[in-house]
Order: structure tokens, then sequence, then C-alpha cells
């Protein structure tokens, strides 16, 4: 049983009218809750003295109830009527006489659709015959005018008259395709067959008449005007025809050509190749003056790209074969001079057709389509190796035992009234040379040539960067004094000379490669890459800042002697500042802003300071371990110090950019400060054995027996109170298990050696033999350097860039 929602049977109930009463009673809301019925009640009993009617109320409700039982038992006896088991038995009946009822229909209808297809059979017989007789009457006019029209092409062939020839011909052509499916048909067939017949006549007849005017036979030579319609009937036979008839003006016209430019001729050599675009240029103007054939032949058969084309098919293969015997003897002057009139007869064949030169050489097809100049790639080695020759003489003078290419340009430093170059000139020379010869390779051809072209030039920038740069610092190393301290101008001239022309090539090197992309062939696009020759450059600038580095350790070094050679053990004052400190800064200050002012790019310049900062605390730390033992008024003196070598150190940077300064001023607090907490146990006492060791724990804060030997050797401890720490170390780690197994002492080295940071193999080696928190960064690591970079990412700008642009115009 379907449940009907109040709202619903509410609104049946409206609609029905069953509702006779204006007024309903509160009691028969559907909605009827406990507020409902606090409403009702409230309404009939609004007041005090309302009680006194509460039993006319009660009966009122009383009558209501028995009203709704008397409906109830109503309600009950028409369900159970209408679940009468009989009563739904004769429904079931109706419906089966109803279902029964719907069979008959269905078939009566289907008895009716016989009936009607066996009246209308004969009519669509009627139809189908009246299509068909119609299509036949059509199909036999046709016929008919076909028939017609052959007559008349006929007669119109034999009086030549080929403008009315083209007319006829293709409605001929037209009305033959129809009854094409018809060859089966005898009448059908002849026809078919007399229309090929006539079809060959006509251009037979176009043929002859053609072959009479180009070969100018004056008696049977036509006028230009019936060829013109005669055209006209050429494109109604077909294109084969029509590139038929091209190709055979092509051939006539290019008869003379191949006879006066025979290989073996004086003018088919290479050098006379002027010639051959000299005597097709006055074809191509024979053929489009006013009596040439231009006037002939329709605008839209371009037959004279069709000529040009074919000239190009021919004379490629000529020279091809010139350039082959004659490979022995090529010089750069001849190959290039032959190639350079032939890509100016190319252009000047695709401004003159108005379309580009590869798509007037595809009229030709004949074979692949190829230029001319396409014969000139497999010889252009000769352009090449003219060009290695001509780099091999301008680097001469850079490279050997006996030149100082590195130095070249360098004046004196006290000298203002002179310029000293920024960059090696022999670079920008390089550059200027490259992007010459780049522009001309790139003009002549943009593949496989321009590839061997940028072989080549990668092969010389790891010469240069090999046997110019990293070969003159090598010769400066050898020229240098190991007993000269002080500064070294000229060395550090040439150091920081090195090092921006090192930055200038590999920024420039990336500009090259982007320049010979966009020029070169698709096909070798993907293999140019000068990522290679741009590391070899990154490494020359790692080699020249450690060179800079040794000048700072060599100008240095008499003074960490001066720090080696007082008795830290006998120290009884702590002065200000000690004197070899003194000397320290001025020398540390009076170097670095050298080399600060010859550094072009300041990143190098921070790269450059992180490792000097390294140094001189590996420097200072390694002789203050030489110099142990180091009593407490001996390690306050050397705390003092250490502070005015940090404030030094905090200083150098560039005070007018405050890039990257955060990072190297956290770089040297963290290298100082573990030195400082090394002081700071050597200069705290040791007459509390329990309060040595938490004062070590607190600073240190590892449980390494080795490391707290490492202080108490530092600090000169007698043998006996050492026993008495160390058991007392040991006692108090041993209830300890907050504790690290290591700390910075585990790399500190109690015999170091003397070996200079900058003579070591990895730049980080010195500082990891006494601390390894004091590394400086990797010279990849430092923001903005160039480092292996992968291919076609994007070089850093400056100035540089703008002088090689300022330099090479080509560019």
């Amino acid at each position: 049983m379907i449940r009907l929602s109040p709202d619903v049977i509410v609104d049946i109930q409206r609609i029905l009218e069953l509702n006779h009463s204006d007024v309903s009673d509160p009691l028969d809301s559907f909605d009827f809750t406990e507020n409902h019925a606090v409403n009702i009640l409230n309404n009939l009993i609004p007041d005090e003295a309302s009680l006194t009617n509460l039993d006319s109320v009660q009966r009122k409700l009383r009558d209501d109830q028995r009203s709704l039982q008397q409906e109830i038992v109503i309600l009950r006896n028409e369900l159970h009527k209408d679940q009468n088991p009989e009563r739904m038995q004769v429904i079931q009946e109706l419906i089966s006489e109803l279902l029964s009822q719907m069979a008959r229909i269905r078939e009566k209808a289907t008895e009716s659709e016989a009936v009607v297809r066996e009246i209308t059979k004969d009519i669509q017989v009627l139809d189908l015959a009246k299509k068909n007789i119609l299509h036949s009457i059509t199909a036999l006019k046709r016929f008919q005018m076909l028939v017609n029209a052959l007559a008349q092409l006929e007669g119109q062939i034999r009086g030549k008259n080929y403008g009315q020839i083209s007319q006829t011909l293709s409605a001929v052509k037209e009305f033959s395709a129809i009854f094409k499916t018809y060859t089966a048909v005898e009448r059908v067939a002849a026809v078919w067959k007399k229309v090929q017949e006539m079809q060959a006549v006509i251009g037979s007849m176009i043929d002859e008449d053609f072959n009479a005017f180009f070969f100018h036979d004056n008696i049977k030579a036509p006028k230009p005007a019936i060829l013109s319609d005669a055209c006209l009937v050429v494109d109604v036979l077909g294109h084969d025809v029509r590139d038929h008839l091209i190709d055979r003006y092509c051939s006539i016209e290019l008869k003379e050509y191949r006879r006066v430019f025979r290989a073996n001729d004086e003018a088919g050599q290479i050098d006379n190749i002027s010639r051959r675009f000299a005597w097709f240029r006055r074809i191509l103007m024979n053929h489009y003056d006013e009596e040439g054939y231009a006037e002939i032949f329709p605008p839209e058969w371009q037959v004279g790209e069709h000529l040009c084309a074919r000239f190009v098919d021919i004379t490629r293969d000529d020279v091809t074969a010139a350039l082959s015997r004659n490979a022995h003897s090529l010089t750069v002057t001849m190959l290039l001079d032959a190639l350079k009139q032939t890509l100016e007869f190319e252009q000047s064949m695709a401004k003159r057709f108005g379309m580009p030169f590869s798509k007037i050489i595809q009229y030709c097809s004949n074979r692949e389509p190829k230029a001319i100049s396409s014969a000139f790639d497999p010889h252009m080695g000769v352009f090449v190796d003219a060009q290695e020759k001509a780099l091999a003489d301008m680097m001469s003078g850079y490279r050997g035992s006996k030149s100082r290419s590195s130095l070249e340009g360098v004046t004196n430093p006290g000298n203002d009234s002179e310029t000293v170059p920024t960059v090696l000139p022999s670079s920008t020379n390089l550059f200027y040379f490259y992007g010459q010869n780049l522009e001309q390779c790139a003009k002549l051809s943009n593949k496989r040539p321009l590839f061997d072209l940028t072989a080549l030039h990668k092969k010389w920038l790891k010469i240069y960067a090999d046997d110019v740069l990293l070969a003159g610092m090598k010769r400066s190393d050898k020229e240098r004094k190991s007993s000269e301290n002080n500064i070294n101008f000229v060395e550090i001239c040439n150091a920081c000379l090195i090092l921006n022309t090192a930055e200038y090539c590999q920024v420039t090197a990336l500009e090259l490669e982007n320049k010979i992309k966009e020029r070169i062939s698709e096909e070798f696009q993907g293999k140019v890459t000068f990522q290679f020759e741009r590391d070899l450059f990154v490494n020359v600038i790692s080699c020249a800042i450690n060179v800079l580095l040794r000048e700072v350790e060599t100008t240095c070094e008499p003074q960490f002697i001066s720090m080696g050679r007082p008795s830290w053990n006998g120290s009884q004052l702590v002065s200000s500042e000690s004197a070899y400190m003194t000397e320290l800064v001025t020398s540390l200050r009076s170097t670095v802003d050298v080399i600060r002012d010859h550094i072009e790019k300041k990143k190098y310049f921070r790269n450059f300071l992180d490792k000097v900062s390294n140094a001189m605390v590996v420097k200072f730390t390694a002789t203050l371990v030489k110099s142990r033992p180091i009593k407490e008024t001996g390690a306050e003196q050397v705390l003092l110090d250490l502070q005015s070598l940090k404030r030094v150190l905090l200083s150098l940077p560039d005070p007018q950019s405050t890039e990257g300064h955060s990072t190297y001023s956290r770089n040297v607090n963290t290298a100082t400060t573990q030195l400082e907490t090394l002081l700071k146990l050597i200069i705290a006492p040791t007459t509390s054995a329990e309060s040595f060791v938490i004062n070590y724990l607190l600073l240190v804060g590892d449980s390494s027996f080795s490391n707290f030997q490492k202080v108490l050797d530092l600090k000169g401890t007698p043998r006996m109170e050492q026993n008495t720490l160390l058991d007392t170390f040991l006692a108090t780690i041993s209830t300890r298990d907050d504790l690290d197994s290591s700390s910075f002492l585990s790399s500190l080295d109690m015999n170091p050696s003397s070996t200079a940071a900058s003579e070591l193999p990895s730049r980080t080696a010195s500082s990891s033999q006494l601390f390894s928190g004091l590394t400086s960064p990797t010279l990849a690591s430092i923001p903005g350097l160039p480092g292996p970079m992968p291919s076609g990412a994007m070089s850093p700008t400056g100035s540089r860039e703008e002088k090689f642009s300022r330099t090479s115009d080509v560019w």
C-alpha cells in the first residue's frame, strides 16, 4: 500500500472539494505536535475565566473521539470489502480478456499490412520501370550527344581549330567518363575506343606543331596564337601530356647548354661556373621577352620554373663531377669563389620567381631535388682546413715555452697613465675570428661544413684553455721564487687577467653555441654543444683563484712564522695585539685590495674570500698547534689575536656590494668559533678536575677520550695531572648518555704539515686536516657562479658580453 504524505492528502482533498466546511477543526491537523496541542488548549481555554466552560470542552472532545472511532470502523469495513478475493479474481479475468483483445488486434493489423502490400506491389513495379525508362532515356540522350560531339570533334581536328577543340574535347571527356562502366556493351566500347584514338591524334598533332615551332620550321610552324589555344587542349588532355610537353621544351632549350659546357671542355671547369649562370640568364631572358615562349604557355604552367629546375639538375651533376676530378687541386679561393657565385645565382632565381629556391627545384621530378650549392658540401673540408691553419698562425704567438701570453698587456701597476686590459686581447681576437668565419660559413652552407667548423672551434677553445691560460699560470709558478714574500703585483694581475679571460670565454662560448644553433640545419642542432669547453674554462677559473690564494699565503707566511717563534708557555702579560698580527692584517688587507680591483666579476671574488678566510684560519690553527704547550696567559693573547684576524676577515668584502655578505660572515664566524672554543678550554684552569671536565663537556660536548687528551696536550698539562683529569673524565662520561662520540676536535691534526692550502689537491683538503667545519664552499656552489651546466642553459650577462658585442660587429 502506498502511503501519501499529509500535505499531499490535504491537496487532494482541496482539489476534489472533499472539505466543504469553511472553518477546519484544529484537531484534524496532520502536523499534530506537542506545541500544536498547547496552542489548541490555549485557544479553547484562553484565561482563568474560561475554566468554567471546561465541561463543555470535554464533551466536545468526547464527541469528536466518538466521531473518529465511527469513521475508523467505516473505513475498516470498506477496506475489507476492497480486499475481497472474489473481487480480485474478477479483475484478473478482465485483464486476461483485455490481453486477448490486444492479440486479436495485432493479428488483424498484420493481415491488413499484407493486403496493402499486395495492393501496392504492382504500383512499385511500375515505379521501378518508370525509373529505369527515365535512366535509359537519359543515357541514350547522353550517348547521342557523345556521338554528335565526336563527329563535331572529328571535323574540328581536320581544321586544326584548337580553340573549338578544347571545348568539344572537354565535353567528350565528360560524357565518355559516364559510359566508362558500360564498355561491355559493343556499341559503347566502340565509341570509347574512338575517343581514345582521337585523343591520341590530337596529342600527336600538338607535338608536331610544337616541334615545328621549337625548331623554327618556317614552313610548318604555326603562329603563337594557335599554340596558345593548343595549350588549352593540352590542359584538357591531362597532366601527363602537359608534363611531357614541358619536359620536351626544357630538353630542347638546354640541349645547346649540354654541348657547350661539357665536362672535358674548358667551359665546364669549376672556375668557369659563372659562364654557366650567364648562359642560363640569357636563355631565361629569351623565354620571357616579347617574342619568347612565355606568351605561348599559360602562366599557371610555370614553365620558367621548370626550365630553371632542369638547369639546376644538370648543373649540379656537372659541378659534382668537376669537383671530384679536381679535388686534389682545389684551393680555398677557387672553392669559395665558385660557391659564392652559385649562392648568388640561387638567390637571384628565388627573387626572380618570387619563391624560395628549394621550392623552385621541386619542379624537376627526375630525382630528389637538391640545390647546386649542395655539390660543394663534401669538399668544404678545404675551407675548414684553411680556418684551422689561420687559427694555428694566430695562436702561435701565444703558445710555446717562450711566450708569456698571460702577461700580455699588463703594465706597471703604479703607472696610472696606461689602461690595464681586463681580459687577454688574444681571447677577443679568437672569438672575433670565430664570429667572422661562422658568418662566412653559414652563408655558404648550414649543414655538414658548419658542423665541422663547430668541431674546429671546440678544438681550439680547448687548446686556448690548456696551452694559453693554464700554461701561463704554470710558467708563473716556475718564475716565482720561494723566497719572495712581498706582494707580487705582476703575478696577482696576471692571475686576475687569466680569471677574467676564462670567465669571458666560458660565457662567450655559450653565445657562440646559440649562434651556431640558430644558423645550422635542424639535423645537426642537437649535436652542437660547448659544455665540455665551458667546463674547461671553469677549471681555469678555479686554478686562477688557487693561484691568488697562494699569493695571499706567500705574502702572509712571514707573519705566521713570527707567530710560531714566541713561547706561549712563558707569556706573563696580555698586550692589546701581537706585532705579527698587525703585520698580518696589513699584508692581508693590501693583497686582497689589489685582487678586488682586478677581478671583474665579483662573484669570483666572493669565492676567493671564502677560500682566503678558510686558509687563514687553517694556517692560524696549524701554527698554534705547532707552538704547544700553551699556557693560560698565552692562550688569552692568542684569543685576542684571533679576534683581530676575525675582524679583518669580516672587513674584506667589497663595502659597495652587500651581495653574499651574510653567507661569508656566517662562514667566518663558524670557522673561528671552533678555534675560540679550543682556546677557552686552554685558558680554563685545571686546579679542579671536576670543574675542568664539566667545562669541557659544556663547550665541546663529546665523550671522546682522544679529543680530551688533545686539549691536555695543547695545555702542556703534566703527566701526573693528566692522569687525574683523564680518570675524572672517564668517570663523568660513564654516567652520561647524552654525549656525542665525536666533535670538531676529532679532525684536529696534532702534527699539521706545512703544505699551503692552495697547493693541496682539493680545495678543502687542508681544512679537513685541522677542522672539518672550516671548509669553504666549492666553486660550483656559489650562487650565480658558472659550473657544469646543462646544455642550453643561459649564461650570466655583464660587461664582458657587452664588450664582446662591441668588438665583434658580425655577431
